[in-house]
């Protein structure tokens, strides 16, 4: 067996021994204010926890329609723009959008553009049926900013995970927000001078079950001895 090969499955050995979330476990509350009542606290192994929610995230693609709690979504601004950044410059700017006209409108212009889109399953809108979306804009100039927003992606969709709210890049709506006929929902982006969108993320609550996980190949990752 090569060392290639010894090393991959080292790695994918490593990932299953942590890949599954551990129960959390009600333990007695050893607050002295407590003591004469029935109270309990959780406990939760932290690692496990966010493994789990790494190893079962999926690209949803079949939402309610129902748009994402508002709520819900500051948490998940918030844990996406607490994302590393190069020298903590932050060069990003997030757009929220659950306006269902708006939505519908890009739709109308993606599909006028390519009529095909109308001949998919279960089509309802261009951002793969969600009714919330997030598009992240980079400054033109950024040597950092294509990084950064990927980073801050992933800490949105995988927080959005974990309250249970799916989510999927899409990078085909990119080039119909930059055509001329979209310019007007552009404009009411309001992005900064000198900044240009680079990432859109379809969110919503899954319509059902997750997906399998397609396979990973595991030879691509491996110790250099």
């Amino acid at each position: 067996m090569n060392k290639l090969m010894k090393s991959s499955i080292a790695i994918m050995a490593a990932i299953t021994m942590v890949g599954c979330c551990s129960e959390c476990k009600k333990e007695k509350c050893d607050d002295k204010k407590c003591a004469d009542k029935e109270c309990a606290v959780v406990s939760c192994d932290k690692q496990a926890v966010v493994v789990d929610n790494i190893m079962t995230r999926r690209s949803v693609r079949d939402y309610k329609d129902e748009p994402v709690n508002r709520e819900q979504m500051a948490k998940v601004l918030e844990c996406g723009i607490y994302a590393p950044s190069a020298m903590n410059m932050q060069a990003w700017a997030v757009r929220v959008v659950d306006s269902k006209e708006f939505i519908d409108g890009v739709t109308a212009i993606a599909v006028k553009q390519n009529p095909q889109l109308m001949e998919q399953e279960g089509f309802r809108n261009l951002f793969r049926n969600a009714p919330t979306v997030v598009f992240i804009a980079i400054p033109e100039e950024s040597y950092s900013g294509e990084f950064d927003s990927g980073l801050l992606a992933e800490n949105m969709m995988l927080s959005a995970w974990s309250m249970g709210i799916g989510s999927c890049c899409l990078g085909s709506v990119i080039p119909v927000m930059n055509s001329e006929e979209a310019k007007p929902y552009l404009e009411r982006l309001e992005l900064p001078d000198g900044y240009k969108l680079m990432i859109a993320i379809a969110f919503g609550y899954p319509a059902g079950e997750a997906p399998t996980a397609p396979a990973r190949d595991a030879s691509k990752a491996y110790y250099i001895e």
